[in-house]
């Protein structure tokens, strides 16, 4: 555990001190009122019931019947505020906390995001968000509340008699022992709950994803297998959990009982010998139980306070992750691109010496068309990634108009920067939030975008045209539809660099017709770089640079490309 992991949490609680410092005022008022009441039961027994002495106005039976009536009423009032007060603070530090880890998780890079899973991010920004939750609104004021009611009861206690006090206190160290020893397997047991969560949130994620893939090769029955084992996993957690609990309560109950039963066994000597009231008796019995109460409370919250901790050290473990975040407003404000583009002399590995680009160098003048080829890992792809700065490169430097694009304000070069990839990813919404993506755009730009890049047609043939509601990923349109409205989206934000990874990979013929038709649409006044298996995609770049095992091995456009007679020549003969 980190040490300050928990305390860097209350923190977020500072801004809300006076209405803490109010609930807490409210729980003082309340334990007040708890600790009085034996004490009016303590003077009805010794002083009317049992003793003869003379009523008079608010000290007699029925005096004190009203100010015990009056205490309930008030505390419960109190309460009530106190509860639904500490409610808004706890929900409110949440729901900030819950901004905070997703905020964070965006400005992390590819680099860092590769090395975890998706079940990892979501349990943190929700379960382990969630446990911190119960930390403000059940743990704090209780905690509190709990401190405040023992110490008040041993102080009233003491002051009574000072024997049965220590006769009720003697159980205090085998409850001590009793909890040090289960707490211990308990913070144990939380680790591998929160990490099994993650596990699960992880493959459901995956499987939902990929269920087509799972359908068709018919995985249904292994895919179940493979849950099983998590699941039982985390059956033989839950339970062992249940079972510590199960110990803990119980444990303390036994004791509160023999605590009881001393007090009681003592009292009565004392009370035949005439050297202790029955109402002090009575007192006692009333502070015993309300004695074990917050112990009680406290063993339950302990699992609370340690699901807390062990969620504190998690989030702060990815928020503690910030010098290598995204830095979105250092660097050159540059505006509109030209879209010149130079590689020198440019190596990057994603694994420490595993070298995916060797040494390369090039250069693609402003609104040249570019093409890459190569086979599956010769760095196609990663060329485009290291162009939108998702990766830092090792050695070498990526200019842009002549600047490192390190030294490029990054939203701004992204700005600059579309991409449509084989894979089109479209959000929940409606075609036009994926087309806008919540920027502001005229009705009319939007209208051209969806003419230049084709996609007007198919818009037209849908009932609710650019307001049809598009499903998770866009599941509900095909293959080529989702390019279009991809391109579309290019258009509509205008950028300097086009680039089109593998884009026109698994569409027909038809619909890669109309896709060619928009790549020239888009590629108008634009640098474009193309990404692309079929060379009839690439065949009128201004060059194409042939790519095998990291290095750039042949340069040139179709016609220069073919009567050189190498890799590309080939390519095309098959």
């Amino acid at each position: 555990m980190k040490n300050n992991s928990l305390m860097r949490l209350l923190k977020r609680a500072l801004p809300y001190w006076k209405i803490i410092l109010l609930c807490m005022l409210c729980v003082l008022l309340v334990n007040m009122a708890e600790l009085y009441k034996p004490l009016i039961m303590e003077r009805v027994i010794d002083d009317f019931l049992i003793g003869s002495k003379p009523e008079r106005g608010l000290y007699s039976i029925t005096g004190m019947g009203i100010i015990y009536l009056l205490l309930i009423a008030v505390s419960s009032g109190l309460t009530v505020f106190q509860v639904n007060a500490i409610n808004h603070v706890g929900q409110s530090i949440v729901t900030d906390l819950r901004r905070t880890v997703f905020s964070h998780i965006q400005r992390m890079p590819l680099s860092v995001l590769d090395k975890y899973s998706s079940g990892r991010l979501i349990t943190r920004a929700t379960n382990d968000v969630e446990a911190l939750s119960e930390l403000f609104t059940d743990v704090i004021i209780d905690l509190f509340r709990d401190v405040f009611l023992l110490a008040g009861i041993i102080i009233i206690m003491l002051s009574l008699d000072i024997q049965l006090a220590l006769i009720g206190f003697t159980v205090i160290p085998f409850i001590a022992l009793i909890t040090n020893i289960i707490k211990k397997k308990m913070k144990a047991n939380f680790i591998a709950i929160k990490s099994l969560t993650g596990r699960i949130n992880g493959f459901f994620a995956e499987n939902i994803a990929g269920m087509k893939l799972v359908q068709i090769f018919n995985m249904q029955k292994d895919k179940e297998n493979e849950f099983q084992v998590l699941n039982n996993k985390y059956y033989a957690a839950s339970l062992t959990r249940l079972k510590l609990n199960s110990i803990l309560r119980p444990s303390i109950e036994i004791f509160n009982t023999l605590a009881i039963a001393l007090l009681v066994w003592y009292g009565m000597g004392r009370i035949i010998n005439r050297s202790l009231d029955l109402g002090v008796l009575y007192a006692f019995t009333n502070y015993i139980k309300q004695f074990f109460a917050p112990i009680n409370d406290l063993a339950e919250k302990y699992n609370t306070i340690q699901s807390a901790v062990v969620s504190a050290d998690r989030v702060y473990e990815l928020l503690d992750q910030k010098d290598s975040l995204e830095d979105y407003d250092s660097g050159i404000q540059v505006g509109r691109l030209e879209g010149s583009i130079e590689f020198k002399n440019v190596w990057f590995a994603y694994n420490e010496g595993e070298w995916v680009l060797k040494d390369v160098s090039f250069r693609i003048e402003k609104g040249q068309t570019a093409a890459f080829v190569g086979a599956t890992g010769s760095g196609k792809t990663t060329i485009i990634n290291l162009i939108s700065r998702f990766y830092q490169v090792q050695k070498g430097e990526i200019l842009i108009d002549g600047i490192n694009i390190n030294d490029i304000n990054l939203r701004d070069l992204r700005r600059n920067i579309s991409v449509v990839l084989q894979d089109v990813f479209l959000y929940s919404g409606s075609i036009r939030d994926n087309i806008t993506l919540n920027t502001p755009m005229s009705e009319e730009e939007v209208q051209r975008a969806l003419e230049l890049s084709c996609a007007d047609t198919f818009i037209q043939e849908l009932p609710n045209k650019l307001d049809e509601p598009v499903s998770e990923r866009g599941s509900t349109f095909s293959a080529g539809q989702r390019q279009l409205l991809a391109f579309a989206r290019t258009i509509a934000h205008d950028p300097s660099i086009f680039v089109l990874d593998e884009a026109t990979a698994n569409i027909d013929t038809k619909t890669e017709k109309l896709i060619q038709k928009s790549i020239e649409n888009v590629s108008t006044g634009r640098t474009t770089l193309i990404v692309a298996h079929r060379l009839s995609t690439i065949r009128h770049a201004d060059v194409i640079f042939i790519i095998r095992k990291g290095r750039i091995v042949e340069k040139g456009n179709h016609e220069t490309l073919m009567e050189l007679g190498g890799y590309y020549s080939r390519l095309n003969a098959v």
